[in-house]
């Protein structure tokens, strides 16, 4: 199944999209990873799932990647005897270790760490930021606030630390509950939330002993500090808006998002836009404006994938969610390919170097041989407008590739040899055609190919006549 654009589509499952039909109708209108979120469901649902999506694999002949998001440490308060707690902007108000319900005067806080972290004049944000408190003394057991806006608080609302660095481990005993069975599944990526330095990445590789790519979400402060270490260790990294705009001002998400695009780029590393999309649609057919304007941006910018979240999982219309968005990138590609008058310069890389060589011969593919994720992830990163048909022997590898940008994968249980003689022009003239991306004789193809299979960029390139 050959797309007709190059951005990829990640589709969360849910209630309203756990079944068969539905996955394979998702598949067939766009998707090309699906996400299992871990903060709902449980293990036998996922299961599930992962069970029809191999199916509708196998049934297609088609790589269909599976993404494991993981939970993460959750933050939040304790239960009041009367909920909801009116609470008045100026007012007083206590967090502590107490177990007791809590009251208008103050509620249970059950994370020491937090004691241990927060400082005079931060900002404890509850309720997704809908309340705000302003530290004003901190104990091994107490903080006491002011709050600065009004607003109701109820039962176990989450609670946020945008300025502050929170020592605590980057797996819950959930979590890796979670990962041991994600792992045991053949996942494709484990997202990893909450992630604040380079470190939780290499903690977390040290539990993974397969093929399994990391993507770290970026969705704290203390990340976009650590973007350059964050983006040298992980395998792609996703910008989660949503909790990522409850610990920054709204001004700074667009700038900010431009920023992690261009720096993951400079590190060859895939990128997913993700959170609010198409947020209307979880109720409505067809998204807002705004909302259109916002995954075209992420496209123009050079995303290799944007998502859906509540919009396929439990919304009412997912079908025409990953429809209108498929739609949406199409035409954002088809604006950025009628603009372009040049390329711009490209450093004498392998990868590079083919991008250009198939703009001069004006090629309709590259072929791209190899069982290195990092190789194909650096020639996606380029962001040419030529398809790249990715052929490869590794089944990880095959599955992890149809989250990059303008990558469409193919499988061989071997790597063919191939050179420029006349028998290999005619393998790789049918592998192209057959593929859907060649249309007549006389077609040119840029071919890659490896020394080592696994190496990081490409050794030799040539052109099929």
């Amino acid at each position: 199944m050959h797309r007709n654009r190059h951005t990829k589509i990640v589709a969360t499952l849910g209630p309203a999209s756990s079944s068969i039909d539905i996955i394979s109708t998702l598949f067939e209108r766009g998707v090309d990873v699906f996400r299992l979120n871990f903060s709902h469901g449980n293990h036998e649902t996922h299961a599930q799932n992962i069970h029809w999506i191999r199916q509708i694999e196998k049934n297609l002949n088609k790589p269909i990647s599976i993404l494991a998001d993981l939970q993460g440490p959750k933050l939040r308060v304790g239960k009041f005897s009367s909920p909801p707690i009116n609470i008045t902007a100026g007012q007083k108000f206590i967090f502590d270790l107490n177990p007791e319900e809590g009251n208008q005067e103050r509620v249970q806080l059950p994370h020491p760490e937090i004691f241990q972290a927060a400082k005079k004049g931060d900002e404890l944000l509850v309720d997704d930021g809908k309340l705000a408190f302003r530290v004003d003394h901190v104990d091994h057991s107490t903080i006491k606030t002011t709050a600065l806006v009004s607003g109701p608080i109820s039962n176990n609302k989450g609670l946020n630390l945008p300025s502050t660095h929170l020592p605590i481990d980057i797996l819950t005993e959930k979590d890796k509950a979670d990962l041991e069975f994600a792992l045991s599944k053949n996942v494709d990526f484990i997202a990893l939330s909450f992630v604040q330095t380079s470190d939780d990445i290499i903690q977390t590789r040290k539990r993974i002993h397969t093929n399994t790519k990391i993507i770290a979400k970026l969705e704290k402060p203390q990340a976009i500090q650590n973007l350059t270490a964050i983006l040298n260790e992980t395998d792609a990294v996703m910008i989660a808006r949503g909790d990522l705009g409850v610990e920054l001002p709204p001004e700074q998400l667009p700038p900010l998002q431009r920023k992690i695009l261009r720096e993951a780029k400079k590190h060859k590393k895939p990128v997913i836009v993700a959170t609010q999309m198409l947020e209307s649609m979880i109720n409505t057919p067809k998204p807002t404006r705004a909302e259109a304007s916002d995954v075209a941006t992420a496209v123009y910018l050079g995303t290799d994938a944007v998502m859906l979240s509540a919009e396929s999982a439990s919304g009412a219309y997912p079908k025409e969610a990953v429809e209108i968005m498929d739609r949406i990138i199409f035409h954002a590609e088809q604006d950025i390919l009628s603009s372009k008058t040049n390329m711009a310069p490209l450093a004498a890389k392998v990868s590079n170097a083919a991008v250009l060589l198939a703009h001069e011969h004006n090629a309709k593919v590259i072929l791209a041989i190899s069982n290195s994720f990092h190789a194909f992830a650096y020639l996606s990163s380029i962001k040419t407008h030529i398809p790249v048909l990715a052929l490869t022997s590794d089944m990880s590898v095959y599955r992890q590739l149809p989250l990059l940008y303008g990558v469409f994968p193919l499988f061989n249980l071997s790597l063919p040899k191939v050179n420029n003689s006349l028998e290999d022009k005619a393998l790789i003239h049918s592998l192209t055609t057959e593929a859907g991306m060649l249309t007549h004789n006389g077609q040119r193809v840029v071919v890659l190919t490896q020394n080592s299979l696994d190496s990081a960029d490409f050794s030799g390139m040539w052109v099929c006549e």
